[in-house]
Formats: structure tokens, sequence, C-alpha cells
């Protein structure tokens, strides 16, 4: 090893969060990486330099990292030398829409038990408001030398490692060493950071993704308004938009799902002392997409005498990444009124998935549940009714033979 460089240690280091991390830190040449892991699989996984999910860039980096810079590893021990840590352990939302902080308190005071004297803990993932303080005062009490700072992640799933390299990170301590020493270590690999206090840290993670939760929340809320009166959301927000720039912002209808959005969404209105309606209407519209949609085809079509597919089970486009997809819901949903439901996704694997040509071919009915872009080569007959809340696919995808229905029509159910 370099004698410059300095030992780092992700926990959790083999996930979405963790992997591209430790990966930029080792690609700099600046820093030894161990990526500590429970999971012995995707840690084998990661040594023998295999993506264990999509991630643009990263097989290409794991290629020239994995072995040299980075290792994978399940043992605890890489602890006791680390200069940084790393932990990208949040605060989940329990069954009654609460956040919860016993996890990462869990995982704080197993890892700094192993930490060496003034090295840094850093709290990388989303956190409760004023979580962080009861870890500061956790450490205080525990007698243990080790500094604290909180710089939350605000990544796109999928293009994290490119992210990470562009954007500024926010960075946040109790104390000024904390502080200092989390600015040296990010500059190193990024343009510049932004100081701010623990909760202001906190709340700017949680403020950015509500911010975007409540943003689709409007558009699903314009979409079911158009769509209940038998008009084309798409064709008035395409008026809206084109060459008025106050209209930038204006998402398009789809899903808003995935593990940050909805969950910071309610931690934000934990924190209001659930006072946060707006927060609290975004979810109940977004949630309640899937809903509308099945409700809209069991007023216009018999569904106990049709066959349904669903294309795209990811929470978003382009990636493998199923949690906490609303698709899931959706497939739940028509499952209790169709006569028959196909499912499928070309990057998730599942026993009861089938192809994209197979739930095509078997399908009256085919509902876009993500619009992952190898969908756009596909090839749609045109006596299918396509429900595509994304305006994804085009008249152009679909094949249209003599005395079938308008091309149209079978777009917009």
């Amino acid at each position: 090893m370099d004698k410059m460089q300095q030992e780092v240690v992700v926990v959790g280091g083999c996930g979405h969060v963790g992997l591209p991390f430790g990966l930029l830190l080792g690609s700099t040449g600046k820093f030894k990486v161990s990526l500590l892991d429970v999971d012995q699989k995707k840690v084998d996984l990661v040594n023998s330099k295999r993506q264990p999910f999509i991630e643009e860039g990263l097989e290409a980096v794991m290629q020239t990292t994995i072995g040299k810079t980075v290792t994978a590893t399940t043992d605890k021990n890489c602890l006791k030398t680390a200069d940084f840590v790393i932990t990208v352990i949040g605060t989940p939302v329990d069954a009654y829409l609460n956040p919860t902080i016993n996890i990462l308190k869990d995982n704080v005071e197993e890892v700094i038990h192993y930490m060496k004297k003034n090295a840094l803990l850093i709290l990388r993932s989303t956190v409760y408001p004023g979580a962080s303080k009861i870890i500061y005062e956790l450490i205080k009490a525990s007698n243990k030398a080790v500094n604290l700072a909180f710089c939350p992640e605000r990544l796109a799933v999928g293009f994290a490692f490119e992210e990470l390299k562009k954007f500024p990170q926010i960075i946040s301590g109790f104390e000024t060493v904390a502080i200092n020493q989390a600015r040296d270590f990010f500059l190193e690999f990024t343009p510049s950071v932004i100081e701010l206090q623990p909760q202001e840290a906190e709340l700017a993670k949680l403020f950015a993704n509500t911010y975007r939760y409540l943003n689709f929340a409007i558009s699903n809320q314009f979409y079911m308004l158009a769509q209940s009166c038998g008009l084309d959301f798409y064709k008035i927000y395409d008026a809206l938009k084109l060459d008025y720039p106050r209209m930038k912002e204006f998402a398009r209808a789809g899903f808003a799902a995935g593990p940050c959005l909805r969950k910071d969404t309610l931690q934000l209105a934990a924190f209001a002392n659930n006072n946060f309606f707006l927060g609290h209407a975004a979810m109940l519209v977004n949630e309640g997409l899937p809903n509308f949609i099945v409700n809209e085809l069991k007023d216009k079509l018999d569904l106990s005498k049709k066959n349904v597919a669903i294309l795209g089970m990811a929470f978003k486009a382009n990636c493998d990444d199923k949690r906490d997809s609303l698709s899931y819901k959706l497939k739940d949903l028509v499952k209790l009124y169709a006569k028959n439901t196909y499912v499928s996704d070309p990057y998730i694997t599942d026993s009861e998935f089938v192809d994209t040509a197979t739930a095509i071919k078997n399908s009256d009915i085919i509902i876009i549940g993500v619009p992952h872009s190898v969908y756009l080569d596909i090839d749609i007959p045109a006596d299918k009714h396509i429900v595509d809340v994304w305006n994804f696919i085009k008249p152009k995808t679909v094949t249209k033979s003599p005395g079938n229905i308008d091309n149209t029509l079978a777009l917009k159910i």
C-alpha cells in the first residue's frame, strides 16, 4: 500500500449507495477501501469483479480497482485501522409509517467498538432530523474518541458513480475537528463542499426528496383529473411546456416510487408532528395512481374477461432495483380483477415473470409499469389496449392492421 493512502471502510459497501462510493474512492488512488457487508454472496460477486446491480460506469471501474485499492469483506476487523468509516445505514420507516433509529444506533454501537482513536465516522444515508445528534451523544457516552460527521448522499440510483464526481457534497458535524476532517476527505474527489449545521443537513436531504415527491404528485393528480374528464393529459402537458420556461419543472405523470421519496416524505411528516398535510396528500396521490389505473379499466372494460400484461417492475426506468416499486402494487390489484395477469421486466429475474413478447402476445391490455428504454423497440399490435401513464410508447411502435382500432384510442384507456 502507498504510504500516502488512507484507509476507508464503507459499511454496507456492496449496496446501491456504498459500492459506487467505495469504488470512486478506490479509483482516485488516494485511499485503500474495504467494502464491509453482511451478505457473503454480494461480497464474493464484487470480489470477482461482477456487478451485483445495474449502475452506469460501475463495471469498468471494478476491473481497475477490485483486488488493488478496493476489497469487499465480511470481516469487521478492517474497521480497526480505518481513518474514515462511512456507514450507509439510515432510518427506515416502520409499519406505522414512523421513522425508526434503532437499526442505525445498533450499527454505530457495533462499528465504533472497533474504530481507532480520532478516526472519522460519516453518516451517509438519510436520517430523521435529530438522529445525528443522538448518534453524537451515543458516541460521547461510550467514551470512544471517534469523531462524527453527517454528510448525506443525494444521488440517483443508476448514475451514482458519475454524480459523485460532479455534485457538491453537503457536510456537517458537531465539532470543528470532524468538519475539517470531512471537508478534507470529500475535497479529494469532489469539486466543492457545502457546510451546514447537522439538522440543517438532515432537513436539506429530506427537503430534496420530498420536493421531488410533491412534484410527481402534482403531475399525477393533474393526470387523473384530465383522464377522468376523458381528456389527453399529455396534450395539455405539451401545450403548457412548449416555449414556456415557467413550466420547466412540470414533471411527467408516472409511478413515484423507490426506497427514498415516499420514506423521506413520511419522515418529514413525522418531524412536523403529522401536520405536514401537503406531504400526506402527495402520498395519497402517488400511492393511489395504481388504484386509479385499475378503476379506470374496470369502468371501461370487463377485466374479468381480459388478460393483462404489466411491462416493467423496477421502481424506475433502466434499472433492476425493485425496492418499493409501485408496479408490484399494480400487479396485486390487477390480479384481483383480471382473467390472467402476465408480468415482465428485462432486468429482474423472477420465476413468475415471462418475457416481453409472451406478455404482449397473451394479453388484451398492456400496462407500462416502468418506461425501460428497451420497450421503445417493441411492436405492439393495434388491437391491444395500452395504458401508458408515462406517455412513453409512441404510435410508431404500434403495429396496425386493416380493421383494427385506431392507434390513438389504443394508447389511452
